[in-house]
């Protein structure tokens, strides 16, 4: 979206360019406004190099967070595992007499 901006700024400021060459202005004289102008460009290169390495960054960022939503799910399923095995591993509750019959039946 920002690259489209730039894209549509540019245009602009080409437009500004080519408006200067044929017109010139009366309130600043040509040399005033083509470095304006120049200014102007500098500052959009500066931007777009900037949104470049925003990009990268962010291209960066989401391909850690993908390997963290990975990891993440990873951990989650184990961990509902381990939970799932320690329910199933708990002795359950017999009361005394339970116990004594079923020594009974044994013997």
């Amino acid at each position: 979206e920002l690259e489209n901006q730039l894209t549509t700024k540019f245009k602009t400021l080409d437009e500004l360019k080519q408006s200067l060459a044929l017109n010139g202005s009366a309130e600043q004289t040509p040399e005033a406004l083509s470095l304006r102008i120049a200014e102007l460009c500098e500052m959009m290169d500066s931007i777009v190099s900037q949104v470049a390495q925003l990009k990268t960054s962010m291209q960066s960022i989401l391909e850690q967070w993908k390997v963290y939503d990975e990891v993440y799910a990873e951990v989650s399923l184990m961990t509902t595992r381990y939970l799932y095995c320690i329910d199933q591993c708990k002795p359950s509750v017999v009361s005394l007499e339970a116990l004594k019959n079923q020594v009974k039946t044994l013997q």
